[in-house]
């Protein structure tokens, strides 16, 4: 099998530079409606700003839904203090240690212009404030953005033309390494929609049939609990989300597999599904690991809150120190491509 596993890559390089918190991903969802549109596919909008692309498959009566989101993590302006910097909330479940030291982008929704900045502790001078620096817990109320800007007042940030709501986008210092890593923040879940591109590029240039009609949903509020559950087609089925893999102290998943979730904090997922994308994989040989992520939850499963009556899955490449400073590796790309490619050629159905 050819894997367009650089392609993938490029994909989310790409993608991770464009800034996309949740609330303010319309750039991203631009893009990747554009990247939809190259590929020859039929493409709405939703009313909350999500891509739905469809692809016909042999089968119109029965639908699959495969999703992913855009959106990332990130911040807003909570308060402009009187020495000049800004105070934050955050955007998404983030603890704010793994914020501190930051490089980040300040965009005015006055003027649309942008304002870089550095996420600091307010007492971060260890010759200064030594005992505090290692003590203090970082939260909302110790954190601040010192904006690259010659500000001494509130006066002087508000004539730079930002407000309060203003959003915050972390840097993803995003590197590839020779080894075959990626480093980066917002691999989650940027990488899922790289490939996710890469699936529907195949499908172009192989013209491969599907089974069943099939629509690609990229969310754009997923971060915040109400991503692709929303504008579901009323022929689906079978809904696969593709999101990170979990990896952590007790977890089977690693960075180089294909992680299945057996089970999050909404429950377990549909068994006859999780025990169908095991069989495959155990065909293809693939490296994949069945896992149980403790603290998460994915569009497939805010579909089903939302009153949906589908079969629902989750797969996706293992991603370490996710909400943090996230790795992978281009195994875990190709894994995970295999296993959706599988999915989406196969012919049976769980419901």
């Amino acid at each position: 099998m050819s894997i367009p596993t650089d392609y993938m890559i490029e994909s989310f390089v790409t993608l991770a530079n464009i800034p996309s918190p949740t609330g303010n991903a319309g750039p991203a969802i631009a893009w990747v409606e554009e990247e939809f549109r190259k590929l020859g596919l039929l493409v709405t909008r939703t009313n909350k700003g999500a891509v739905l692309a469809t692809v016909k498959g042999a089968n119109d009566e029965k639908h699959r839904l495969v999703a992913a989101h855009v959106d990332t993590l990130g911040a807003m302006v909570k308060e402009i203090k009187g020495n000049g910097r800004l105070r934050l909330t955050n955007i998404g479940g983030y603890a704010w240690n793994t914020v501190e030291g930051e490089y980040c982008t300040i965009e005015s929704a006055i003027s649309g212009k942008t304002f870089t900045g550095t996420v600091v502790m307010m007492k971060s001078s260890v010759h200064v404030h030594s005992a505090e620096v290692g003590k203090t817990e970082r939260t909302e109320k110790v954190m601040e953005v010192r904006l690259d800007e010659k500000v001494m007042s509130k006066q002087d940030v508000l004539d730079l033309g930002i407000r309060v709501g203003d959003f915050v986008s972390y840097d993803p210092r995003v590197a590839v390494t020779d080894s075959g890593f990626i480093k980066s923040r917002h691999l989650d879940d940027k990488a899922s929609v790289a490939i996710i591109l890469g699936l529907l590029r195949h499908l172009k240039e192989s013209g491969q049939k599907l089974p069943y009609t099939t629509h690609f949903y990229i969310a754009n509020n997923e971060e915040i609990g109400y991503g692709a559950n929303s504008n579901i087609p009323a022929q689906t089925v079978e809904y696969l989300a593709i999101d990170m893999g979990a990896i952590g102290e007790g977890q089977t998943t690693d960075e180089y597999c294909v992680s299945i979730c057996a089970k999050d904090s909404s429950g377990p997922y549909h068994y006859g599904l999780r025990k169908h994308l095991v069989k495959l994989a155990d065909e293809l040989g693939l490296n994949y690991q069945v896992d149980i992520y403790p603290s998460y939850g994915s569009d497939a499963s805010a579909a089903l809150r939302a009153g949906y009556d589908i079969v629902h899955g989750l797969i996706g490449p293992g991603v370490d120190a996710s909400h943090s400073f996230e790795r992978t590796h281009r195994e875990s790309f190709e894994n995970t491509y295999k296993l959706a490619l599988a999915y989406l050629l196969h012919g049976e159905l769980m419901a």
